[in-house]
């Protein structure tokens, strides 16, 4: 999963910064709009996965991503050829080598690493407290201090020059755009697709229907935003303020989610893709018309990162708010249905079951002792569970609101960028 995540973090990075190098700036977002257009083929990604892990192995889909990715290195290797860099033109590969910033990057690669690790495994594999997750957080913190340090006072070459904010108000508050995009986008992505399966029913194609509307609004949402941007040569204030606020309501209004009203939400997911995928690339696009040419890859990269880091935190702070309601809810529905319609009072038993309905091993439910051969039972038990879900999901909705509106406000206060947008292009093939 580490090699997996390394390469796609460097494809994604690749493709939007040379697609941006070689389009006209002030076509740059149309340019871009085609290349994500590409994903068609993996929005319905829920669908695929469940599919293919009912009717046979989960390992299959890694094997799909595997060969999907082949083709890609076998394109890029017969048909991408890009000159030399501007400012590593001249250079041996020795002054090059000095050029690079390997204490930066250490210090950047490991305190993200660690510092999100810390966060992913608090509430989750260790207790808070434990030194399994301090140790990691503590040191990660302290690494990307020290990277801070490095690159603004010590970095001969620092990996983020200083001349990359030449539009200093316009950067700033885009990166704190796509951070929040990032929390946001992961509320969806990670969580809707397991809610779409503990509220709504387990078919697996049912489940990767209700994930569809997600992708492919997406995917529009970006399409449509870096459409316009080229379209009205600018207005990025306009475009992030809509999105920044169809984001904020979509997500929001999610927390209406009930077992019974699965039709109210696919308008709803609709406009949270929409305003989703209308800040995730565009943000990072509009970075790169503000910045010099040579810093594209650059300007790309810090973005990503922002938006990673985002998600790190925005899915730990909902996971987390996700299980402290959970747990007096399951306690509550799952509990209560078993002692009023099964009389089963007994604490480990009860305990076991909310354990299975936590990890979504509902089968295994059929099997505790009180509700195996009660089919009545069991499904009362599981519709208690559903119910439970329901109610703890919501509030990460509700905490998602919060994130949003500081997107809607840094929207509110952006520059435009249409003075940059002229018809040079970066690179020339």
């Amino acid at each position: 999963m580490v090699l997996a995540g390394v390469g796609a973090g460097i494809n994604e990075l690749t493709a939007l910064a040379a697609t941006s190098e070689m389009a006209p700036t002030a076509q740059r977002g149309k340019y871009v709009s085609i290349l994500i257009f590409t994903i068609v083929p993996f929005c319905p990604s829920v669908l695929w996965a469940q599919l293919i892990a009912a009717h046979s192995t989960w390992r299959y889909i890694g094997l799909f991503c595997a060969l999907w990715a082949f083709v890609g290195l076998v394109l890029t290797a017969l048909f991408y050829f890009p000159p030399p860099r501007v400012n590593s033109e001249g250079l041996t590969r020795g002054e090059i080598l000095k050029r690079i910033d390997f204490v930066g990057g250490f210090l950047s690669i490991s305190g993200m690493i660690l510092f999100m690790a810390g966060l992913q495994w608090g509430g989750y594999m260790y207790s808070w407290k434990s030194a399994h997750v301090l140790v990691p957080l503590i040191l990660g913190a302290a690494l990307v201090v020290l990277f801070v340090i490095w690159e603004g006072f010590f970095a001969p070459y620092p990996m983020f020059p200083r001349r990359i904010n030449q539009a200093p108000r316009i950067l700033t508050l885009t990166l704190i755009i796509t951070f929040i995009s990032g929390a946001n986008f992961f509320s969806i992505l990670m969580f809707w697709p397991t809610q779409a399966f503990n509220v709504y029913g387990h078919d697996p194609v049912q489940v990767g229907i209700r994930g569809i509307p997600v992708g492919f609004s997406i995917m529009a949402g970006a399409c449509i935003v870096l459409w316009l941007l080229s379209v009205f040569r600018g207005a990025n204030r306009s475009l992030m303020v809509i999105s920044s606020i169809l984001m904020t309501a979509g997500c929001g209004a999610m927390s209406v989610a009930r077992p019974d009203n699965m039709s109210t939400l696919w308008g709803i997911l609709v406009l949270a893709g929409l305003g989703i995928g209308g800040i995730v690339v565009p943000a990072s696009i509009i970075t790169t018309i503000i910045c010099p040419d040579d810093l594209i890859a650059t300007i790309a990269a810090l973005t990503l990162r922002i938006r990673v880091i985002g998600g790190s935190i925005g899915y730990t702070i909902y996971y987390n708010v996700l299980v402290a309601k959970f747990t007096p809810a399951a306690i509550h529905y799952i509990g209560g249905a078993m002692v009023k319609y099964g009389n089963i009072t007994s604490t480990e038993v009860i305990g076991e079951v909310i354990g299975l309905t936590s990890i979504s091993l509902l089968d295994e439910i059929a099997e505790v002792p009180g509700i195996a051969g009660n089919e009545a039972l069991y499904k009362i038990v599981i519709q208690a569970g559903q119910i439970a879900y329901a109610e703890a999901y919501k509030w990460v909705y509700y905490v998602s609101i919060a994130f949003g509106a500081v997107s809607v406000l840094a929207s509110l206060f952006l520059g435009d960028i249409g003075k940059y947008m002229d018809d040079h292009v970066a690179v020339v093939m």
